[in-house]
This record gives structure tokens, sequence and C-alpha cells, in this order.
């Protein structure tokens, strides 16, 4: 039961730095416009050129989807503020919001444990990898990956719902987070938190524990091929992968394991934005960059926009 719901929150943002107001909006915008750019062209890319219809390019291009979804809950609110004085957000708003970044960072978290596994079929096991790796046993992995985003986010939705709040509620926050909506509680939020602290504890420990399983038994069998070229060519292949493994999951690490929070908005401020609006800016440019055929087929694709005739 909802025991009191205010009609608004205030998401104070960056706005104790005015003069940076003008400039914060034109780098988020523009972050946010490579953001779509980048992960709406990649799924394309993927879709239209064969060459990317393999198991690894079917888990990046469900990357792509979360991280533009997961950008385009968060950006466009925090571009308005940046703009208007007005910083106001409706209680469902913020809730909604909460429920959609929850839903979208939980599933990216397993998506890249998936990927990880991936990885680890195709260097450990090659002959038996399309077998292993079914495309029933994908679809499988990826549709668990957003139900229980699902699920987790409408579990801690309905404790922040059964919580009562004040009527005047200033987020000293530009995203409505777990940890801000509780704090600006007037009940006893204990039970929401340490539901949140246990979900976000065993999604970490769990998608880590795949991630680094996976990659010691790639380590193993590289380190096991005989030949240098051999090692160095499977290494270049996870290469994208652990860049973006170790700067999301490094990210949360440093975020949740700030040692007094209160202290260091401005920190938790920063690192929020780069959990954000940062990272799923940097996916697709991390794997674009390593993949000669990716920027290939993009200059394809753009060449036939601009000049249809050819």
């Amino acid at each position: 039961m909802i025991s009191h719901v205010i009609s608004t929150f205030v998401l104070l943002g960056f706005s104790e730095y005015p003069a940076l107001q003008v400039p914060l909006f034109l780098v988020f915008l523009s972050i946010y416009m490579i953001t779509a750019v980048g992960n709406l062209g990649m799924i394309i890319i993927i879709k239209i050129n064969p060459k990317f219809h393999t198991i690894m390019y079917f888990f990046l291009s469900h990357l792509s989807f979360v991280d533009f979804c997961y950008s385009t809950v968060v950006t466009p609110k925090l571009l308005e503020n940046l703009i208007v004085e007005d910083r106001t957000i409706s209680f469902s708003g913020c809730i909604m919001q909460f429920c959609f970044t929850c839903i979208f960072g939980v599933t990216e978290t397993f998506m890249l444990a998936a990927m990880a596994y991936d990885r680890c079929m195709a260097v450990c096991n090659p002959l038996l990898y399309l077998t292993t790796l079914s495309p029933k046993l994908c679809a499988l992995l990826v549709a668990g990956s957003y139900s229980w985003g699902i699920v987790c986010s409408l579990t801690l939705t309905y404790f922040l719902l059964s919580l009562s709040y004040r009527e005047s509620s200033i987020m000293n926050n530009f995203i409505c987070d777990h940890s801000v909506i509780v704090s600006v509680s007037c009940s006893d939020p204990y039970i929401s938190q340490m539901l949140c602290f246990s979900i976000a504890i065993f999604n970490e420990v769990s998608s880590l524990m795949i991630i680094l399983t996976s990659y010691t038994l790639i380590f193993i069998t590289v380190m096991g091929m005989p030949s240098a070229s051999g090692r160095r060519k499977t290494f270049s292949t996870c290469a994208s992968h652990l860049t973006t493994i170790s700067i999301f999951h490094g990210t949360i690490l440093f975020l949740y394991c700030i040692p007094n929070p209160k202290t260091s908005q401005l920190i938790v401020k920063v690192a929020s934005v780069f959990y954000t609006v940062v990272i799923p800016m940097l996916n697709p440019i991390i794997y674009s960059l390593r993949n000669k055929d990716v920027k290939d087929t993009f200059r394809l694709v753009v060449v036939k926009l601009l000049c249809p005739s050819i």
C-alpha cells in the first residue's frame, strides 16, 4: 500500500554550478547524439551485414539496444534540468525512471556475463561452439537477462511505493536513483535499502563470477597454444569485451565503494554520469574501432544515405 505520495520531487542536478549549465548541456547533448547514432547504427550494421549474423554479434546487438534505452531514460531529463529553472519531476515520473534504469542496468550486467560465456565457449571449445551455444540457448540467455532485470526492478519499485514521502522533497542528484529516493522518505526505508543492497551484491558477485571463470578458462587455453600469433589473435578477439567489462564493473565498484557518499556528492554525481551517460556511448565505439568489417559497413551505410544513387 502507498501510504502517502507527494506530487513532485526536485532534482538539483548540477545547479550548484550555474556557470557550467550551458557547457554541460552541450557536452551531454553531444554524448547522447553519439550514443544514439552509435548504438542504433551498430544494430543496423549487424542486421544488414551477413558477416555479423553470428552469436557474438547477436549478443552485441542486444547490448547496443540496452545501452540506447538506458541512455534515453536518463539523459533527456538531465538535459532539460540544465536549461530550465524548474527542475521538478513528478513522483510517477521519478519512479518510472528508476524502474527502467534498474531494468536496463541489471540486463546489461548479465548481458556482459553471457558475452563472456560466449567467448569462453568460442576459445575453449571451438569444435563444439555452435552445438553448445544453440540459437535456443542464446535466446534463453538474452531473455533471462531481460527477465531478471524486470524482476529486480519491479521488486525494488514495489518497496519504494510502500514508503511515504515528505511534502517538500529535494534530491541532490540528476537521476532518481534508489538511494536518492529513499533519502527523501519519511518512513523507515531499512527493508527497501537491505533488499536493494542484497540484489546489487547478488547481481555483481554472480555476474563477475561468470566473467572471471570464463576468462580464467580462456587464459589457460590461450597460454597452452603453441603459436604466439594464435595467442595474440585470440586475445585480440576478447580485448573489446574485456575493455567494456572493465569500464562497466570498474565504475560500479567505484561508485558503491565510496566510504562516505554524503561528503562526496560531486564524486558520486560524476561517477553516476559516467555510469549512466558515458558508458552507453563507449560500447559501440570500443567494438567498432577494433573491427574493420564494422567500420567498412558503417562507411557503406553513410555513403548510401548521402548518395542513394550510388
